[in-house]
């Protein structure tokens, strides 16, 4: 049986086509949210609350509570926390995500350790794991994805506003605590939302890399939007149909196949700059 011919095999199932959904829309909303995260040197709240919503789901596992009605409000909270602690504290946000981030993947390894019948449970939330995708995460996906859209469609300009300079947004009597409150609830969403396929430990590059591959040779703004979220779904389901088809981790694949566009896009802007240099020798 050929590779094509066992993901053929392998779609036919109901579990298959709700990850595929389910993880299509949580790529696409990522890399929009990506795009204004890395502009705002931002990025790395992605990693600080998955290892959040890790923590949260051990919690919710061990009192056999469903793990999003822990882990979402959670994450939620956390999220506004580290907003409010890069607004107005000298305490960095960057530190503020590591003193968050590590204390709630300690929590989580430790309730997981000490409660018995946990761990293969959240074993699928740490690497991730398309099996345990259900209909209510279908449901969830399709519900934050009108949300993440709405929010950039209709604050668009803000959401470009805020990204670029924030200061001057505010001086023409911008919004910017709750553009940057909207911005970091969507995430929280997002990330929650996205545990189940990619797992606490690899859900952030699923914000990080589609953006970053797309800025390398886009420049204008709304360019960096359409292809970001292009390379990310496709990056998606070239991972899923990698782990499919090789047994590999849907989660590792899904940030390799990422890596790999990254990697292309950079030597792609290498290449443009040696020519252009090139010419202008001429």
């Amino acid at each position: 049986m050929n590779a094509f011919s066992k993901f053929s095999e392998l779609i036919q199932y109901g579990y298959m086509q709700r990850a595929i959904i389910v993880g299509t829309l949580v790529s696409l909303c990522s890399s929009l949210l990506g795009v204004t995260l890395v502009l705002k040197k931002f990025s790395m709240i992605g990693d600080g609350l998955s290892h959040v919503g890790y923590g949260a789901v051990a919690i919710a596992l061990c009192f056999s509570v469903a793990p999003l009605k822990i882990a979402i409000p959670l994450v939620l909270v956390s999220a506004f926390f580290l907003l409010k602690i890069s607004e107005n504290s000298k305490f960095s946000g960057d530190s503020a995500i590591a003193v968050i981030s590590s204390a709630s993947l300690a929590i989580g390894v430790a309730v997981n350790s000490l409660s018995g019948g946990t761990s293969a449970n959240i074993n699928s939330y740490m690497f991730g794991t398309i099996m345990s995708i259900g209909k209510d995460d279908l449901v969830l996906s399709i519900v934050m994805l009108s949300i993440v859209i709405s929010l950039f469609i209709f604050g668009f300009r803000h959401i470009f506003a805020i990204s670029f300079d924030e200061n001057y947004y505010r001086a023409v009597g911008g919004k910017a605590e709750l553009m940057n409150v909207l911005i970091a609830g969507a995430t929280a969403i997002t990330i929650v939302t996205g545990l189940k396929i990619m797992g606490a430990m690899l859900i952030s590059g699923l914000i990080v890399f589609p953006a970053l591959s797309a800025m390398q040779n886009i420049k204008s703004y709304k360019g960096v939007f359409i292809v970001s979220g292009t390379f990310s779904v496709l990056a998606f389901l070239l991972g899923i149909f990698i782990s499919s088809v090789f047994d590999m981790p849907t989660g590792a694949s899904i940030v390799i196949v990422n890596v790999a566009v990254f990697i292309v896009s950079y030597l792609v802007k290498l290449i443009r700059f040696g020519i252009r240099n090139a010419k202008a020798k001429v």
